[in-house]
């Protein structure tokens, strides 16, 4: 592949393939339950409104093997103030990390059982739950409580198996309120629910792909009923490399859509990385030979115009500065859609230097309107700076800058070596930037406030026989019955799907019948707010037999069922009466089409559009009484009686 990729519409499976590209998903679904999962407050119930702030400052500790994790390091060089907004209907001392938890949640733990099975876990036999550090404040006590369900299940996709490593249940962490500077806010009341992960293996090699599996895991889990929908209960994390790169954690992806150009563009960020790697290794440039120096600079910039460093300068702020040495180049060079290296820099002293005012930073490669050139000038000879060197300005209080000038540093030699192990952050133009570094395995270690639970075979038993079929097999039992293409997923994925296998296979409604009414028609109701609680089974059954008797009633259906939703006391059966009016026999519709055809003609002389409005006339009369078919049949007879075919 040449130094840039192709656009992203032009890219084949070929070109991923060439780069190496393998991709896998880390699904997190909320679960349905009344409860959250390690106390008894309940799930779901959300709110802006809250009755007290904590104030927590989060430190990291030691691993079980002596060791610190490189993420809760990372956080704690943030200095953050974490403050939680607390409401005392949906958190309790628990959350807080002022008692021990309860119990698991049996509801819950059942849901996580029934939806491995459904993707062909092999089960543990035995739960224990482990803690997994948090130092980014997401959840107070600094770390979630989590166990594993199942492992080495799989999927069927495109006709080959998806391998899952693993299906874990764990507490969901709080919602973000804002993150500015060294404060950042959380709210608590997402806080503690019941969420599934879903790991698969890396064997998704097109961003396509990728996006096909998060969707048929979307629908997998849907089709229990056990998890919650609408925004915010999904979250997709995505796993990307390349040949010579490294896994980057893509975090937080909203939405499923955005997967395949996200992924194109950490594939184009790894791609770009290693090429810079290249370029400084070729010019002598490697992690032991790698130097920077650095000076502060403000007093040589104070007199600049350029707002954002003048405005630092009227806070009092310090601004430094940072030589790379034999850097030209570099920090302009792209690494994403409309991104350069330096936004990889300013994304560290954003996060970690709690640099959060953007611009952050300032490069001699700048193509903007920027400081003076005769500014710039002096910076050079401050620094012994040539041309082949770049300059990157810093500015903030002194202890933040100071923390600035060495993730500068670290970054920029990173950079002779490769790609580090990053969590990025999904972006809602589909880039991505700098989160956090990738957590290792001295994150976790064993919870000692909770005994291992015991999964008994007849409880795995009892789940099973609650989960509907593969979706897989019904994709393929349903298209074979004639179910229109655009129905045949949201059908599979519900929880209705079983109901309308009963109408289809015990009523015997035609398929195409059931799923518009059943689905496409009660889409609609729903889009237009009306109460579809009120069709039952029992009036779902009364109608479809009804219109197995009178056929006439597929035509006055959806009206018939949009008034009895519409009207708060209407009475389903009666409605039904009504809209069953007896039959016309064929003897009383020919005559009162031959009446409707002697009217007509004398005004319309051309045969073809004589036919349609008579055609239109007679639905008007006998909609709901005769089937169009044979309004049709009987007036295209009587038409070629008159005067010939009127075709």
């Amino acid at each position: 592949m040449s130094e840039l990729l192709k656009p992203f519409e032009e890219m084949t499976a070929d070109d991923y393939r060439d780069l190496g590209m393998k991709s896998g998903l880390e699904i997190h679904q909320q679960l349905l339950t009344e409860k959250k999962l390690f106390c008894r407050c309940p799930a779901g119930h959300y709110s802006n409104e809250y009755d007290a702030e904590i104030l927590r400052h989060m430190r990291p500790t030691l691993s079980e093997l002596g060791e610190y994790d490189g993420t809760a390091l990372m956080e704690f060089k943030t200095k953050k103030n974490i403050t939680y907004r607390i409401n005392h209907q949906t958190v309790c001392t628990y959350e807080m990390d002022d008692t021990p938890p309860f119990e698991i949640n049996p509801e819950a733990l059942d849901s996580a059982l029934q939806i491995a099975q459904l993707m062909n876990y092999k089960m543990v036999g035995e739960i224990h739950i482990a803690r997994k550090q948090y130092l980014d404040g997401s959840i107070p006590t600094g770390f979630q409580r989590t166990t594993i369900v199942g492992v080495d299940g799989w999927i069927k996709l495109n006709g080959r198996r998806i391998g899952l490593i693993q299906l874990g249940l764990e507490e969901d962490a709080c919602r973000e309120v804002s993150d500015v500077g060294h404060e950042r806010i959380y709210i608590t009341d997402r806080l503690g629910m019941p969420l599934i992960e879903t790991v698969t293996e890396p064997v998704l090699f097109t961003p396509q792909e990728a996006a096909e599996a998060a969707q048929l895991l979307r629908w997998i889990v849907r089709s229990t009923g056990r998890v919650r929908t609408g925004i915010g209960a999904a979250r997709q994390d995505v796993n990307v490399s390349i040949t010579g790169g490294t896994r980057i954690e893509i975090k937080g992806v909203p939405r499923i859509p955005m997967i395949p150009r996200l992924i194109y563009n950490e594939v184009m960020r790894q791609h770009a990385l290693l090429k810079i790697r290249d370029i400084l290794n070729s010019r002598g440039i490697r992690d032991a030979t790698f130097k920077a120096g650095d000076e502060d600079v403000t007093l040589l910039v104070n007199k600049t115009e350029w707002d954002p460093i003048a405005q630092a300068v009227k806070r009092g702020e310090t601004v430094r500065c940072i030589n790379l040495r034999g850097y030209a180049g570099i920090l302009s060079h792209r690494t994403q859609t409309g991104k350069t290296f330096s936004k990889e820099i300013s994304d560290r002293v954003r996060v970690i230097a709690c640099l959060t005012r953007l611009p952050n930073l300032l490069t001699s490669e700048s193509t903007e309107e920027t400081i003076d050139s005769y500014i710039w000038n002096k910076i050079r000879r401050k620094m012994g700076a040539d041309s082949h060197d770049a300059l990157i300005l810093v500015w903030g209080t002194e202890g933040d800058v100071e923390t600035a000038v060495k993730e500068i540093k670290i970054r920029a030699r990173e950079a002779a070596i490769g790609i580090p192990n990053e969590t990025r952050q999904a972006l809602a133009d589909s880039t991505n930037g700098f989160e956090r570094i990738l957590p290792g395995a001295e994150r976790m270690y064993p919870d000692t406030d909770l005994p291992p639970l015991e999964i008994t075979q007849e409880r795995l038993e009892r789940l099973q026989k609650q989960n509907p079929p593969p979706l897989w097999e019904r994709f393929e039992k349903y298209t074979k019955i004639g179910v229109p293409a655009h129905l045949i997923t949201s059908i599979a994925a519900s929880v209705r799907a079983r109901f309308f296998e009963h109408v289809v296979e015990t009523l015997n409604v035609p398929p195409l019948k059931a799923a518009v009414f059943l689905f496409e028609m009660t889409r609609y109701w729903k889009r237009k707010k009306m109460n579809l609680s009120k069709m039952t089974d029992k009036r779902w059954e009364l109608f479809f037999s009804s219109a197995l008797a009178q056929p006439a009633l597929w035509q006055k259906g959806a009206e018939l069922i949009e008034m009895f939703l519409s009207e708060e006391e209407a009475d389903f059966e009666r409605l039904l009466k009504v809209y069953i009016p007896p039959a016309w026999k064929e003897t009383n519709l020919e005559p009162a089409i031959e009446k409707i055809i002697r009217s007509e003609e004398k005004k319309i002389s051309d045969k073809q559009k004589l036919k349609k409005r008579c055609m239109g006339i007679a639905m008007q009369t006998f909609k709901g009484h005769v089937l169009a078919e044979k309004v049709q049949a009987v007036l295209q007879r009587k038409l070629d009686a008159e005067g010939g075919s009127h075709e």
